[in-house]
């Protein structure tokens, strides 16, 4: 991939996710810090492309450092994690995939349907599993903080 295409999707993921940020309520510096971690998560998916093939790894390696960012923010700025983690998960959300993986479907075409359906699942699915995996370690270690 050529080097002004990736300046200008990591650019374009700060703003989307600034966007996405309005629609949730996100004010002040809170919403500029999802933004960059929007960014910051999308760099790291490109960036991981050239270490990794498979997409659903990337995205479950990003979704636990995007979650890491998000659970160390909340606390400085003693707001929800939520608030973070959601937004700056944005620009991975399998969009593209689903949108094809309707148009297969209303197409009658089972065969591309269903391939297309179980590798969006797995990009969920690694999203998702990212997400879990590091509010557990975050929790676990906060109880081990406390006590």
């Amino acid at each position: 991939m050529e080097m002004s295409t990736i300046i200008i999707q990591i650019i374009s993921s700060f703003f989307g996710t600034l966007g996405f940020g309005f629609l949730f309520n996100i004010r002040g510096k809170k919403l500029i810090y999802a933004a960059v971690g929007g960014m910051l998560s999308w760099g790291l998916f490109l960036a991981l492309g050239l270490v990794f093939e498979s997409e659903a790894l990337r995205y479950f390696l990003v979704s636990l450092c995007s979650t890491a960012y998000a659970e160390i923010l909340a606390r400085i700025l003693k707001t929800p994690a939520t608030t973070f983690s959601i937004i700056t998960l944005i620009p991975l959300v399998p969009g593209g995939a689903l949108y094809h993986t309707a148009t297969f479907a209303m197409n009658g075409n089972l065969e591309e349907f269903i391939a297309k359906f179980v590798y969006t699942i797995s990009l969920a699915l690694a999203l998702s599993l990212g997400i879990v995996v590091m509010t557990a370690i975050f929790r676990y270690y906060n109880k081990l903080k406390k006590s």
